[in-house]
């Protein structure tokens, strides 16, 4: 008889840290341990956008940095750029720019982002270099590694680690079950 393996839940839950896409009282939140330069999270992308637009008010998303420095040189420093971005409420505008770019992530180019954002230059420099920045890109990656992740890219559902794949079918099928588990569980405590 097989042993059945227990789920992997999310160690941090959602909160103020953390930068939300979509509504907060959405009946699905969908979080990523990501890297801008991991080449499946760049191949998740335009899956994800999609099913945003199917899904619309019902998802919350939250993408957490999950930079895999020994493989990919450039993911860290492209991590900075984005929470220095998103000090100055251009995290997604940025985040979709390292993601839609990835073969263009040398710090050059992530200034080059920044100014193409209209960010204040002077500010992003400096919380691009700041250890505040540093420390959450890598409380992102502690808060990923007890949750169990140990690549890119891992999603949670809910709460709850998606073991399956991030085709768009079974990605959409997964989070409309958690939707509707999610209203089912309201109506029942109204």
């Amino acid at each position: 008889m097989k042993e059945r393996t227990p789920t992997a839940k999310l160690t941090l839950p959602v909160g103020a840290r953390d930068h939300l896409y979509g509504p907060k009282n959405a009946s699905v939140t969908l979080v990523e341990y990501g890297d801008f330069e991991c080449p499946h999270c760049g191949r998740a992308h335009p899956i994800l956008l999609r099913i945003f637009e199917t899904m619309g008010n019902r998802l919350a998303f939250v993408f957490r940095n999950f930079p895999l420095t020994e493989t990919h040189p450039h993911a860290l420093h492209a991590a900075y750029a984005a929470e220095a971005a998103g000090r100055q409420d251009k995290f997604w505008d940025m985040h979709r720019r390292l993601m839609e770019n990835q073969d263009a992530l040398e710090d050059d180019d992530l200034f080059d982002y920044a100014k193409e954002l209209d960010l204040d230059l002077r500010q992003w420099t400096h919380d691009f270099k700041s250890e505040e920045i540093a420390r959450k890109v890598e409380q992102d990656f502690t808060s990923g590694a007890r949750s169990g992740v140990n690549g890119t890219p891992t999603f949670f559902i809910n709460g709850v680690r998606h073991d399956g794949s991030f085709e768009y079918s079974e990605l959409l099928a997964a989070l409309r079950q958690h939707s509707h588990s999610s209203m089912r569980m309201r109506q029942d405590k109204s």
